[in-house]
């Protein structure tokens, strides 16, 4: 079903006013993400502010256990995602031995390339935190649990997966952070 008019253009008007609420409200939120996409650190720091404000309201009103383990499974795996090379290191380390193998070794930079980018990464946790603030607000997502296994059952599989996580990094020398890397100054 096609919303737009018959005028080919893409021009985004239509008829129909919820769409155009829709296609408004949807240019507003690509404004504001096109705005504040350079600014790395203010965008992190909102972030934690947000997971706080969710911590601390898990903490006064002593429920939503279950929307708080999904909320941290959720960002277990994008940091996972964040931290995994997007391509496949096994198929480059073969490629390396073959080039090696047959003497055309080229020693060229090979950049680290994410398989979640650092803004799809904090676009998709701020997402889901303001999602699960939300879920807070309503009684029928405070499921009763007993909470204690919920966290000891998170924190054997973080420890697990980031285990895993490491041993890969370090079988295949690679860093997915700038900590401990050269800077290099731009001369102009």
């Amino acid at each position: 079903m096609d919303f737009t008019d018959d005028d080919g253009l893409g021009s985004g008007s239509s008829s129909n006013p919820v769409m155009n609420y829709y296609l408004k409200a949807k240019a507003h939120y690509q404004f504001y993400m096109d705005k504040v996409t350079p600014h790395t650190k203010e965008r992190w720091i909102g972030l934690t502010v947000m997971v706080a404000l969710f911590v601390l309201r898990i903490i006064i009103s002593q429920g939503w256990y279950v929307v708080c383990y999904a909320l941290g499974i959720y960002l277990l795996s994008q940091f996972l995602a964040f931290l995994t090379p997007k391509f496949d290191m096994t198929i480059q380390q073969d490629e390396a031995n073959q080039e090696l193998e047959a003497g055309e070794r080229a020693d060229e930079f090979r950049p680290f390339i994410r398989r979640l980018p650092e803004f799809k990464f904090w676009h998709n946790a701020f997402r889901a935190t303001a999602a699960s603030l939300l879920a807070t607000l309503f009684s029928i997502f405070d499921i009763p649990v007993y909470w204690p296994i919920l966290l000891m059952y998170f924190i054997l599989l973080f420890l697990l997966t980031m285990k895993r996580q490491i041993q890969h990094m370090v079988e295949y020398k690679y860093i997915p952070l700038d900590i401990g890397k050269k800077k290099y100054n731009s001369q102009k």
